[in-house]
């Protein structure tokens, strides 16, 4: 059996949805080849406990609802049934001993309550927001969201040399280089405030000590304090039902459970995949949404050796923990505001954040780890019954493997491994920190579902290892040079071959629910 196509995708994450989406409605025939039972990569809700949907994965989608295929696609995915939801407040910080920071999704209002905190902090936020998205916008948005190969990033660069000089462009290097830490100590007077920006620098799978992390940390707080944290109505799953109708009323389709063996060549140029036994043509392109590693090592063993030397080394980061509690009623905060935040971080400080990041990436459970609280029945109340509330816990400072634990409360296997026993005791562990800054959250639980770094790998296999992002956003993998650097002939999503490209969290401009690699690649290809 044999099907032709325009493009054929692999993968069906974000960015595949995306670029099948944009080249669908321009026209193109596009087949979306997905290994697993459901299409949606890191985007799936479950009824883990009756009556309650979990966002398992990914959940808040500040980066799609500002992107650029959302203002291209907004009609049709609506049309099909999308519908976000948001709320006045953005995101919080909270110690273990009740000090505490609400933050609305309102840029003065936050400078208010900064600069009451701490007098000048405020000033000091709002000078921040001011260069991100005054002086600094096109410069910062276009790294992340232009070709980095194409002539609007040369058009770009120009510009910018021409108004700010060389000197000037180079300040502005060294500051997207620092340290979340030196910036922090320099910017912020209070603990708190900087406490409240610091754990937004492991969105990326950064730390705030790592180079980068400045910029990362305080555009992502900066852009969540602007646009706020909006959610799929219904659970996220319904974002991919939205992707697929569009997707299909053009014309386009989906294969699931089944499995991309490789990619055929014909001379230097891609012509197809076999997936499944079969042989699925593309007449113009084959895109595969995975990681360099599965792309070199398995879909083409065939690559040049420089090329598979390159993504042999590429470099995942640490790994994610999540754990879902269904609760009887909303939780009862030390600080009453809180109750009304999507995503508060936990956490003592600045300093224990990179303590907890450092034990991480040694192999070690943090004896302290920086908790990422979600709560989307906040902004979206039909997730759970009437009355009741969920909790959407992140870790990403967990280690991808284990060598102890930093307490010495929890034996971990000689191989390493996430066992169940010592998921469990993490989330333990976990729930006990929880419980100080939510007085009689256990006698709320009706029921937790944990799942370990080894566990969303089973997921997810771009998950490597548990990481939420698909490789570490080091300089040395992130902008120009993700996924692979020093690599003769490389453009942006290019690939040693015609017609092959690579898109998804591994690429180009990196991890997030914005699917910006997928349309850039949809937009070359239409």
């Amino acid at each position: 059996m044999r099907e032709e196509s325009d493009v054929v995708i692999v993968g069906s994450g974000i960015n595949s949805l995306v670029c099948a989406a944009i080249l669908s409605k321009r026209g193109k025939q596009v087949t979306v080849i997905e290994r697993g039972p459901e299409l949606g990569g890191c985007i799936r809700s479950q009824e883990l406990f009756p009556g309650y949907i979990h966002d398992v994965l990914s959940s808040w989608y500040p980066l799609f609802v500002g992107s650029p295929a959302y203002s291209v696609l907004k009609d049709d995915l609506e049309s099909a049934g999308l519908a976000f939801a948001e709320c006045d407040y953005a995101t919080g910080i909270v110690t273990p001993d009740g000090r505490a920071m609400a933050f609305r999704k309102d840029v003065g209002d936050t400078v208010g309550r900064l600069d009451a905190a701490c007098m000048g902090d405020g000033a000091a936020f709002g000078a921040m927001v001011g260069r991100l998205f005054g002086e600094d916008r096109g410069l910062t948005f276009g790294l992340l969201g232009e070709n980095p190969y194409g002539w609007s990033m040369a058009k770009l660069l120009w510009r910018e040399w021409r108004r700010r000089g060389t000197d000037g462009l180079a300040a502005f290097v060294g500051g997207a280089l620092e340290s979340f830490r030196r910036w922090g100590n320099r910017t912020f007077g209070s603990d708190l405030a900087r406490a409240a920006v610091a754990p937004w620098a492991l969105h990326t799978g950064l730390g705030p000590d790592d180079a980068c992390s400045a910029l990362i940390g305080k555009l992502t707080f900066a852009a969540v304090i602007a646009g706020g944290m909006p959610v799929v109505k219904g659970g996220s799953a319904n974002i991919v039902k939205a992707f697929r109708t569009t997707i299909e009323r053009n014309g386009s389709t989906f294969v699931t459970n089944t499995d991309v063996e490789r990619v055929i060549l014909d001379r230097d140029r891609a012509v197809a995949v076999i997936a499944g036994g079969q042989r699925w043509q593309a007449r113009q392109a084959v895109v595969c949404n995975v990681t360099p590693k599965q792309l070199y090592g398995r879909l083409v063993p065939s690559a040049p050796g420089l090329w598979r030397e390159r993504a042999e080394a590429y470099h995942f980061g640490r790994g994610d923990m999540q754990i879902h509690f269904a609760l009887s009623s909303a939780p009862d905060w030390c600080d009453a505001e809180l109750g009304r935040v999507p995503l508060v971080h936990l956490t003592e400080s600045m300093e224990a954040v990179c303590l907890s990041v450092t034990q991480a990436n040694n192999g070690m459970i943090p004896a302290q780890p920086t908790i990422a609280i979600g709560q989307p029945t906040v902004v979206d109340p039909s997730r759970a019954p009437a009355g009741a509330a969920i909790l959407w816990i992140q870790m990403q400072d967990m280690p991808s493997r284990l060598r102890g634990d930093s307490l010495g409360e929890i034996e971990v296997p000689a191989d390493g491994s996430w066992t169940e026993s010592v998921r469990e005791r993490v989330a333990d562990r976990v729930q006990r920190r929880l419980e100080a800054v939510m007085p009689g959250l256990t006698a709320k639980i009706v029921g937790r579902r944990s799942y370990s770094p080894m566990d969303l790998e089973a997921l997810n296999c771009n998950l490597v290892g548990g990481d939420p992002y698909s490789g570490t956003c080091s300089p040395d993998q992130f902008f120009w040079l993700r996924p692979l650097a020093g690599v003769k002939g490389r453009r942006g999503h290019e690939t040693p071959y015609r017609n092959l490209y690579q898109i998804g969290a591994s690429t180009h401009p990196g991890p997030g629910l914005g699917g910006t690699s997928g349309w850039m690649v949809a937009n070359r290809l239409s």
